[in-house]
């Protein structure tokens, strides 16, 4: 320290600098500013070469993410389908959280329209759906409510039948040799026939939807009935069929016919028919379209013979009950005294029964099985007219 420097102390800042404190010399500043500046371009220096890190980051991450997004929408190297919007925002979101660091920085995604299509938001919406099952249609069934019904206990039937009466009856004088008559039998047997068909279903069907089993129930019944219409009417005996009603009635005489008939002139001549063989008709078998044409028929001046479409008419024809059914063939009829002519034996009733067959039990299936059994006997096959309607004379 120079004697000027030493000149301007003070007494007191003598006594401690003779003592050997240190001396704090009062900085310069100018000098204190340089250095602020100094300090300060390094920390711009500093920030600048991490945000310019973090952007060139960004960056690459951007594009590793717009490749990603190619190849899923359009089934490039990665293959696979295209993201729905709600999955590519979770995705992107979950992959740029990592790289921003800043909660203030924005990234922009771009998302595709929300439809209803199957690659958007279609598995979302959910069909409303009715109760029930719409079934398939019903024929209607009238020949078993035709004809007499009995029981059985038995695997067939047998009765004995008059097949002829010579009746020779005569008056005779005193003493004359009287006149011998002649009846005849024929003994007859039916065998008792079954009907049946079966399905499949699995186990799991039948417990989760119980309508299942009563609509299999209902099918399984209706398919027996429908052929039993058959049979009735149309068996021909042949095998296991049953021996039905049109094979075995007596043939219409069309001799009858006169030039100009009507339908309805048709079954009045076979009523007359069973009439005169001492076996009245008591009702009337035609094919559907059959009788609705019938409906139809006008007279010469455009009246409805029937009472026409808004007449309460009861379904009968020369006082005779209709019955109408798809099972008889078009163009045909049959007139007779039905309850009398043939008999139903039920030997046993339409059932429907579970049951293991085959490998079910170990493919969680089961076997559903409708059947019945029965016999039919025509035992008065000339109480039964059949023939066919002439055809139209133009």
């Amino acid at each position: 320290m120079n004697k000027l420097a030493l000149a301007h102390l003070t007494s007191s800042g003598l006594a401690l600098l003779m003592a050997g404190a240190p001396m704090h010399r009062k900085e310069d500043p100018i000098e204190l500013l340089t250095k602020s500046f100094e300090d300060h371009n390094k920390t711009i220096d500093d920030l600048l070469a991490k945000h310019s890190q973090k952007a060139e980051e960004m960056h690459a991450r951007l594009f590793e993410l717009e490749q990603k997004g190619a190849r899923r929408s359009y089934g490039g190297f990665g293959g696979g389908s295209p993201l729905t919007a709600g999955a590519e925002v979770a995705q992107k979101s979950n992959e740029l959280a990592s790289v921003y660091d800043d909660k203030r920085a924005k990234a922009r995604i771009e998302v595709k329209a929300i439809t209803s299509g199957p690659s958007s938001a279609g598995a979302l919406v959910s069909p409303d759906r009715e109760s029930g099952i719409l079934m398939l249609p019903k024929q209607r069934l009238t020949i078993r409510d035709l004809v007499g019904k009995g029981r059985t206990s038995s695997n067939s039937v047998e009765y004995m039948r008059q097949t002829g009466f010579a009746n020779n009856a005569a008056t005779v004088a005193e003493g004359a040799l009287k006149p011998e008559s002649d009846i005849t039998f024929d003994f007859k047997d039916t065998k008792v026939k079954t009907i049946a068909h079966w399905v499949k279903a699995s186990r799991q069907i039948l417990s989760d939807a119980p309508l299942i089993q009563t609509t299999i129930d209902t099918e399984l019944r209706y398919g027996l009935a429908i052929a039993e219409e058959r049979q009735l009417l149309l068996g021909d005996g042949v095998g296991q069929n049953l021996l039905g009603l049109v094979p075995q009635a007596t043939a219409y005489d069309a001799a009858r016919n006169v030039t100009g008939d009507t339908r309805f002139d048709t079954l009045l001549h076979a009523i007359e028919q069973a009439e005169v063989a001492l076996l009245p008709a008591s009702g009337i078998i035609l094919n559907t379209s059959d009788w609705f044409a019938m409906l139809g028929i006008k007279d010469s001046d455009g009246r409805y013979i029937s009472g026409g479409p808004l007449a309460n008419v009861p379904e009968r024809v020369w006082r005779l009950p209709i019955v109408w059914t798809n099972a008889m063939p078009s163009g045909s009829f049959m007139v007779g005294a039905f309850e009398t002519a043939a008999t139903i034996y039920d030997r046993e009733d339409a059932i429907v029964e579970l049951g293991y067959e085959s490998d079910d039990f170990i493919r969680n299936l089961l076997t559903i099985l409708g059947e019945q059994r029965l016999a039919f006997a025509v035992k008065r096959p000339e109480a039964l007219i059949y023939g066919s309607f002439p055809a139209p004379q133009g």
